[in-house]
């Protein structure tokens, strides 16, 4: 098909003015070919006709196109530092590809002074992922965190050295309190830290260093402007102004940025980040109005996750620039391909154990559904009328323009398309795993909803390394006295063994049959199910959190003590099933971080050569 080609305004020298609008013809890759819905689409959403756009050849310190904003995900850094959110080394490295596949510019693959399992996890990611070049010349850059010490720029710089475009990103505190309370230093004396420091990293070979102010929000602007100046001068490519504590409202972040654009002595050489926290709900728009004053990379995660109440939303941002970018936010645009959006959320919504809420922006289950019957009307009219953007946006394809209705007679194909056009792009072996499990509810059941096709495949495709899984469960339980379970469970070397137990209910009998076999050193904190769909033959889908007793962390950054936890998922029509599969993946995360812990990384102790 011909080229695709959409056309901007144009500003005069750089991105020094984004409210000026680019005058620039834009050419898409000619190795993206839309798919029919968004060929559908085009007439009624004008606004977000191109699904891809080219991405600048990657230089560290500068963009070649005003209007482009790269897009930095910390999703395997900061978003793992949300409580139960803990990944094994397996799932960082299915998220950085999934990451990679979805377009993202910069990947914060974690923090590898922290710990050896972080630094194996994000040395991996730079190795495999840091170096998968696509067609088009596409690579992400792989990051690295480090306070401000040389322990930990040499380790983030061992990580990262092996990806194609590696970065470090050091960072220390500037605002006053911070600096009376928590580093008990002079203004002056974290200058020198910090200079020196990015000197250092330097010093390594590291061409691409970000330097980030932490609580930027709260520094003096006087003092900010120096200490930003000062680091530039010794070889910063990216300057990043956080909000640690989400406490600016949208017109101050702006301001900041607009202030450091005006007031700090070689930022024209560098380029401004953001990284907005969401305590006031304010992080994505804040991030936005960033972009609008002069930041040209955002950071943020998927799905908003993150410490407290999180991080600006990579899917919301992306959306927000795709929808209103051309007209509302001075051409401003990623190279995001959001056909990949929804599979990414997914997947970070199952190893994560967070659930998304249903109202949530772009991802969440209610965002593409209208109970009203004033829009249900307008929507049978024209699906513009109460939609500013379609499902096919984000990876889906809506249950009605396919027509695929699921049953016991269904085949492989049948099912593959359903999940294709449910956004899951599954490959053989996947199905082998999945189209089982399919036919044993679709034997049950006269027809199989798409709700029931998700639960089980998110059952199937984000299960961890599997150590222990479920071979046969019987339980006995009523008025009359204890319940009773009998578990057969099979080890990583397809062993059977088998025990059974008493307890209050038929899911703590299972549980402590379980326990028997596994002698995992866990603690049951959380147990949830839902159904669902309606009706007596619903499929359950369970969630539980378990406590590793045996590992006590150290958050690197707040020096905060928690147990680490980690979460799983079950999905079957029977209950007690549904649950021993959810308890069993959780252990299964538990005995796979074991697993990754037992690997070797430089120590902070060892590792600096001074």
């Amino acid at each position: 098909m011909a080229a695709v080609t959409t056309a901007y305004a144009t500003t005069s020298k750089s991105a020094a003015n984004p409210a000026l609008k680019p005058n620039l013809t834009r050419q898409f890759p000619s190795f993206f070919k839309p798919s029919l819905a968004l060929q559908r689409k085009s007439a009624a959403f004008p606004q977000i006709r191109a699904a891809v756009s080219r991405r600048p050849e990657y230089i560290p310190n500068r963009i070649d196109d005003p209007n482009y904003v790269r897009i930095f995900d910390t999703t395997l850094r900061d978003g793992e530092q949300s409580p139960g959110a803990t990944m094994t080394l397996k799932q960082k490295l299915d998220i950085a590809r999934q990451l990679a596949k979805l377009g993202v510019d910069i990947i914060e693959a974690g923090f590898p002074a922290s710990s050896p399992m972080d630094f194996k996890a994000v040395e991996t990611i730079a190795k495999e992922v840091g170096n998968n070049v696509d067609e088009d010349g596409y690579v992400p850059v792989i990051c690295g965190l480090a306070r401000c010490n040389k322990d930990d720029i040499f380790a983030s710089w061992e990580a990262v050295k092996h990806a194609k475009r590696p970065r470090i990103h050091v960072f220390i505190a500037t605002s006053d309190i911070h600096l009376e309370h928590k580093l008990r230093k002079t203004k002056e004396q974290v200058v020198q830290i910090a200079t020196s420091m990015v000197t250092y990293a330097k010093s390594l070979g590291c061409e691409d260093i970000e330097f980030s102010a932490e609580d930027a929000g709260r520094t003096d602007k006087k003092y900010l402007f120096h200490i930003l100046e000062e680091v530039i001068k010794v070889g910063a490519t990216t300057v990043n102004i956080p909000d640690t504590v989400g406490y600016l409202l949208s017109r101050e972040y702006a301001q900041y940025i607009t202030d450091i654009k005006a007031n700090t002595a070689g930022i024209e050489n560098v380029v401004i980040s953001t990284h907005c926290q969401n305590d006031l709900g304010l992080a994505t728009i804040n991030s936005i109005e960033g972009a609008f004053a002069g930041a040209r990379q955002l950071e943020c995660t998927i799905n908003g996750i993150g410490e407290r109440a999180g991080n600006a939303s990579l899917e919301e941002i992306v959306m927000i620039l795709k929808t209103r970018g051309k007209e509302a936010v001075g051409g401003l645009f990623t190279a995001i391909d959001g056909r990949h959006i929804y599979m990414t959320s997914k997947m970070v919504e199952e190893y994560s154990g967070l659930l998304i809420q249903p109202h949530k922006a772009i991802v969440g289950a209610n965002a593409f559904a209208h109970e009203s019957g004033i829009h249900q009307d307008g929507m049978l009219k024209n699906k513009a009328t109460y939609e500013i953007m379609e499902p096919a946006d984000i990876g889906l394809e809506r249950t009605n323009t396919a027509g695929i209705s699921l049953g016991k007679l269904s085949g492989r194909s049948a099912v593959r398309e359903k999940l294709k056009e449910l956004g899951y792009d599954v490959n053989d072996e996947e199905m082998k795993a999945i189209f089982p499990r399919f036919k044993s509810v679709a034997e049950q059941k006269k027809h199989v909803t798409d709700a029931d096709l998700v639960a089980l495949v998110s059952d199937e495709l984000f299960n961890p390394e599997v150590f222990w899984q479920l071979k046969d469960l019987q339980v006995t339980c009523g008025t009359l006295g204890l319940s009773t379970a009998t578990v057969k469970l099979t080890d990583a070397d397809g062993k059977e063994h088998i025990t059974c137990s008493v307890g209050t209910g038929p899911v703590d009998s299972a549980y402590k049959a379980i326990d028997l076999i596994v002698k995992a050193p866990a603690t049951l904190l959380e147990y949830s199910m839902n159904a669902v769909t309606e009706g007596i033959d619903a499929i359950a889908t369970t969630r539980v959190l378990i406590r590793f007793d045996n590992s006590i962390v150290t958050n690197a950054v707040t020096g905060q003590k928690t147990y680490r936890t980690f979460s799983g998922t079950g999905a079957a029509m029977d209950i007690t099933v549904s649950s021993v599969r959810a308890y069993i993946g959780a252990l299964n995360k538990l005995i796979s971080f074991e697993k990754d812990s037992a690997v070797k990384g430089p120590t902070r102790v060892l590792s600096v050569k001074q």
